[in-house]
């Protein structure tokens, strides 16, 4: 099909065919790129919620936590860390509402924000208060009675679940990410090798239906100008290189016409016998005949095409006139022609020449913005990277709290331990003070009885009688004092019995503390190992995109190579100019060879080095110019 073409439009075909190629592929990669930039946007969000939600239950058990102290000791330092808990938790219930977009989780949130100020309402500010006001024991009554109705266990697990739907929106846009590099992977190859395939092609093509024939043709007309009649010429191609090989047949019969009009000259002297008339008629007609011709190949051989043989030849010659002055004027006309093919293809490959150095522009503008992608990249790797190092060390300090409150809950049962003791030494010392408080009553009664043998007496026992009531007096001094140390250990008992029971609370409570403390622990290392993973697919993100910047530069090297081959095919188009020009045309157009354009390759700006921010840095600068310029 293209054998049937004019050079003109094989030129145009060849270069809007590598254009064409060159924006698909160019196309693949900036929607590619745009696909890894809103998954790594998307990631920075889910990762951000995941955080905050975080910080909501590790302020919710906070408030709990804090709370509960305050209610065991009435230490007013828990309520500072109570209320930075609960300022903390409204502050960052109120930027995650105006992050999360979806209604679902919005409805999480506000289940979660519900369940705190309902557990607010009804335990911790009224119990705050009422220790406040000095009903301390109430409270704790209060919150003993309720069981889990003052867990917080409510207002955490819908941030849980919260959680849980972040992670799975992070690994859906892990998996689009992946599949994103793989689809650039693929079209960067088959692009490129498709660039590559069209490239060559076309090249093979161009030289097999344009340079060769023009140099079989070139030195065709190199062997006519030395007067080597013997040639031949493929005249059957319908482009300029047809025509010229059509007007070479025409020099070539030409020539061939003059060694005929020689030999007919020759018989001409074979046969002067003839009649001497006839002879003189002849030999001055043949001798016209040569003259002209002779005149005419001298001015055809010099490359004059204007010249003409203008005075008739005799009958027998003037077909031979005719034939010649013919072929001179479609010679003309053929290599006027092929002056205006050489101009044509000069200017097309001029033209191939500036697009092939715009496309390799662009291509080296494609790979710059390919390395801010890459930089903004290894940004993104580098905060994914903190981030698992800041919940490492969240984790040591949650493993830390949590050595302390088993270090406190073991203080506690030694304490029990102790209270046990003093109960039971409080029981002892009550069963010594019954003890005393018996004796007291029978000394009493022996006291009473003493004093009733000393009335009996009469004045030899007034003085026991005396002895006698003075012993009565201490015995119920002793009983009156052993009651009421017998009271004050009865109290004390129930003193230390209500201690005991509190202690076994903080018990229960501290050990609660140290589960919750596990949890955290657990969570936190399950973000750190998914930070971790997180950091692995970036840098996997960032070597993929290293590859398609060495597959750019490839291209550019190839753009850079269709320029040489367009300067070479232009400058053959010169040399072929060149060798039209020998011939003097009646028309101008290309009779001398165009000027020579200089193809040299402009200076090329360098690329704009431009400053990246965060993971918002990924810029498509190159994305803001268009292609209409081609």
């Amino acid at each position: 099909m293209m054998s049937k073409m004019r050079i003109p439009r094989k030129l145009r075909l060849s270069f809007i065919l590598i254009c064409v190629s060159a924006a698909i592929m160019m196309a693949v990669f900036f929607a590619t790129i745009m696909m890894i930039r809103a998954s790594i946007e998307s990631n920075n969000l889910s990762r951000t919620i995941e955080a905050q939600a975080m910080s909501l239950e590790t302020a919710i058990l906070r408030q709990n936590s804090q709370f509960r102290g305050f209610l065991v000791t009435g230490d007013e330092t828990y309520l500072k860390s109570y209320y930075e808990g609960r300022d903390e938790f409204d502050k960052v219930v109120v930027e995650l509402k105006g992050q999360l977009g979806d209604a679902e989780k919005q409805a999480l949130l506000e289940k979660s924000r519900l369940a705190t100020l309902a557990w607010r309402a009804d335990w911790g500010d009224r119990m705050i208060a009422e220790v406040r006001a000095g009903k301390r024991e109430q409270a704790q009554q209060d919150v003993r009675d309720a069981g889990k109705k003052v867990l917080v266990s409510d207002a955490v697990l819908p941030l849980r679940d919260l959680r849980e739907a972040e992670a799975a929106v992070t690994e859906k846009n892990l998996e689009r990410q992946q599949a994103a590099i793989v689809t650039a992977i693929i079209a960067l190859i088959v692009g490129g090798i498709a660039l590559i395939t069209i490239a060559m092609v076309l090249s093979a093509m161009l030289s097999r239906m344009i340079a060769r024939p023009i140099t079989v043709l070139t030195e065709a007309m190199g062997q006519l100008a030395k007067g080597d009649n013997d040639i031949v010429v493929d005249a059957s191609h319908a482009d300029e290189l047809g025509d010229m090989a059509r007007a070479v047949l025409v020099f070539r019969d030409t020539a061939l016409a003059k060694a005929e009009a020689e030999r007919a000259k020759a018989a001409a002297d074979l046969a002067k016998d003839a009649a001497e008339r006839e002879k003189i008629v002849a030999d001055a007609a043949q001798r016209h005949v040569v003259e002209e011709l002779d005149t005419a190949l001298e001015a055809l051989a010099a490359g004059d095409l204007t010249h003409t043989i203008r005075t008739p030849f005799a009958p027998e010659y003037e077909r031979l006139r005719t034939a010649f002055n013919v072929a001179v004027q479609g010679l003309e006309a053929s290599l006027a022609s092929v002056a205006g093919s050489a101009q044509s293809v000069r200017l097309g490959a001029t033209q191939i020449c500036s697009a092939s150095e715009t496309l390799s522009l662009r291509t080296e503008q494609q790979a710059s913005s390919l390395q801010q992608t890459t930089t903004a990249t290894n940004h993104v790797t580098d905060m994914v990277g903190d981030t698992a190092r800041s919940a490492a060390n969240a984790r040591n300090a949650i493993t830390l709290a949590n050595g302390d409150a088993a270090d406190g809950r073991v203080i506690v049962e030694e304490a029990i331990v102790a209270m046990d003791a003093i109960k039971a030494g409080s029981q002892e010392i009550g069963e010594i003070i019954n003890m005393i408080d018996a004796i007291a009553l029978q000394t009493n009664l022996l006291a009473l009885n003493a004093g009733v043998e000393a009335a009996r007496a009469g004045d030899a026992g007034r003085g026991f009688a005396v002895v006698a009531g003075e012993v009565r007096e201490l015995a119920k001094r002793t009983v009156d004092a052993a009651k009421d140390i017998k009271q004050l250990i009865s109290k004390s008992s129930d003193e230390v019995r209500l201690g005991v029971d509190r202690v076994g609370e903080t018990s229960e409570m501290l050990a609660r503390v140290v589960s919750k403390i596990g949890d955290a622990n657990t969570l936190i290392v399950d973000i750190a190992q998914g930070a971790q993973v997180q950091s692995e697919n970036l840098k996997q993100v960032n070597s993929a995109v290293g590859s398609m910047d060495r597959m750019t530069q490839q291209n550019a090297a190839m753009a850079e190579e269709a320029t040489a081959a367009a300067r070479i095919l232009a400058t053959e188009a010169d040399e072929l100019a060149t060798l039209v020009s020998r011939f003097r045309l009646n028309t101008t157009t290309s009779a001398a060879p165009a000027p020579r354009r200089d193809t040299a390759s402009v200076p090329r700006p360098a690329p704009k080095s431009v400053r990246t921010v965060g993971a918002l840095a990924l810029s498509s600068e190159a994305a803001d110019d268009d292609w209409s310029e081609f």
